[in-house]
C-alpha cells in the first residue's frame, strides 16, 4: 500500500485524495491551519485517511502531493521531502499569489521555482491542468473505453515512473511532456489546461485521449 502525503487539502487535493483511497492507497492530509481543521474531511474519506501537520504528512508520504498557492512555497517543509517523488499540482496566478518577477517572465516555470524551495525533492508536474470535478468524473480503469490522459513534466526518470504508476492507478493515462523547464506547456491558459476535458459548466466533462493531449501540448506557445 502506497502512502500519499498531501501538503494542501483544497479542491484538487481533496479530489485526488478521494481517488487515491478508491485505488487502495493510504492518504495523510495537511493544510496551513492544522490537522484538527481536517477532522470532518478525514471522517468523510474513511479509515485509510488521516490528518497531520505538513511536516508529518511530508515525512509519511511515499509520494507527496504539493497543492498550495505558489505564494506558500516558502512555508513548505523541505527536509522531509528530500529524495521523494513530489507531485506539483500548483498554478501561478498573480491575482492570488502577487506578482513574482521570475514567473511573470518566460525564463522560469512555477515548478522550477518550487524546486528552489525544496531542492532535494524529485518534482513532477501533474494534475494542474484539470478541473477538480472533471478529475473525479473522468477517472476510468485501465483498458476501459474513454480513459483520459494527463500530462506530466519532470527531470527525474525514476520519479516520473513512480508518478506515472500512481496516476494510472487512480484512473488516467499519462503523456510525458518533457523536463520541468517545459512544464509551461501545461500551465494556466495553455491549450492543454482545462479545455480538452470540456467546460467547467459541464461537471461530468469529456474524455481526452492521448492524441488530444499530445496535440494540445504541441500547440502551446510561450
Amino acid at each position: 500500500m502506497t502512502t500519499v502525503g498531501f501538503l494542501g487539502s483544497g479542491a484538487i487535493g481533496g479530489a485526488l485524495a478521494r481517488l487515491a483511497l478508491e485505488a487502495g492507497h493510504k492518504v495523510v492530509l495537511s493544510n496551513s491551519r492544522g490537522p484538527e481543521t481536517l477532522a470532518d474531511m478525514v471522517a468523510a474519506l474513511g479509515p485509510l485517511a488521516s490528518a497531520a501537520t505538513s511536516t508529518e504528512a511530508a515525512a509519511a508520504g511515499d509520494i507527496v502531493v504539493v497543492t498550495v498557492p505558489v505564494k506558500a512555497f516558502a512555508h513548505l517543509p523541505a527536509a522531509p521531502l528530500a529524495g521523494k517523488a513530489v507531485i506539483d499540482t500548483c498554478n501561478y496566478g498573480a491575482e492570488r499569489d502577487g506578482h513574482i518577477p521570475e514567473l511573470d517572465g518566460t525564463f522560469l516555470t512555477s515548478s522550477e521555482l518550487l524546486l528552489r524551495y525544496i531542492p532535494g525533492a524529485m518534482i513532477v508536474k501533474a494534475f494542474n491542468n484539470i478541473y477538480y470535478k472533471h478529475l473525479l468524473s473522468l477517472a476510468r480503469p485501465a483498458g476501459e473505453a474513454g480513459r483520459s490522459y494527463l500530462p506530466i513534466a519532470g527531470d527525474s526518470a525514476p520519479a516520473k515512473a513512480v508518478v506515472t504508476g500512481f496516476i494510472e492507478s487512480v484512473g488516467y493515462g499519462v503523456v510525458d511532456s518533457g523536463p520541468l523547464a517545459d512544464s509551461w506547456r501545461q500551465a494556466t491558459g495553455t491549450p492543454v489546461w482545462g479545455t480538452p476535458y470540456g467546460p467547467m459548466s459541464d461537471e461530468q466533462g469529456r474524455s481526452a485521449g492521448e492524441e488530444a493531449i499530445r496535440a494540445a501540448l504541441a500547440s502551446a506557445r510561450r
